[in-house]
């Protein structure tokens, strides 16, 4: 079965990736673990922060892939090796969690405290940009006229 998209009209043109963008959307929101908060810190900032609670700073990676934010998380496995458990609540499992960035959007930075991986997001304020464009008409173009050498010897 194939499925009708929304930009499949022939009016919205050029709008391909964000389907594909939408499709990203959709395939991460199911995802659950670790959980994560996104909250306004100022007028342009955001701050996504994500559980990480028995994951150190170098078990830990931010990067930023295709306007696509992804975290990933892996613990080293000889420490949890040399541990015998009665109960084990606390995740140890590997993870990847990515959010997709709007156009502009920047990452200024990312920290760990207290179990919980903060990080920094900006969009800058773009300033506006007009441009003017030259409209020619055929009846203002001034043709030059052309010269022809009858002359093939110089």
């Amino acid at each position: 079965m194939t499925r009708v998209s929304v930009f499949s009209s022939p009016l919205l043109l050029g709008f391909d990736h964000i389907e594909r963008v939408l499709d990203r959307v959709n395939k991460t929101a199911a995802e659950g673990y670790p959980p994560y908060n996104i909250e306004q810190t100022g007028e342009h900032r955001l701050r996504i922060t994500l559980a990480v609670a028995g994951f150190a700073e170098d078990d830990l990676t931010v990067s930023v892939e295709d306007n696509q934010l992804v975290i990933r998380g892996k613990q080293l496995e000889d420490t949890a090796a040399n541990r015998i458990y009665l109960h084990r609540g606390i995740a140890a499992r590997q993870f990847t969690r990515s959010f997709v960035l709007a156009e502009g959007i920047e990452v200024r930075g990312a920290e760990t405290v207290n179990g919980l991986l903060h990080i920094e997001l900006e969009r800058p304020v773009p300033q506006p940009k007009v441009t003017q464009i030259e409209i020619k008409s055929a009846a203002k173009k001034k043709v030059a006229p052309k010269t022809i050498d009858l002359d093939p010897q110089r």
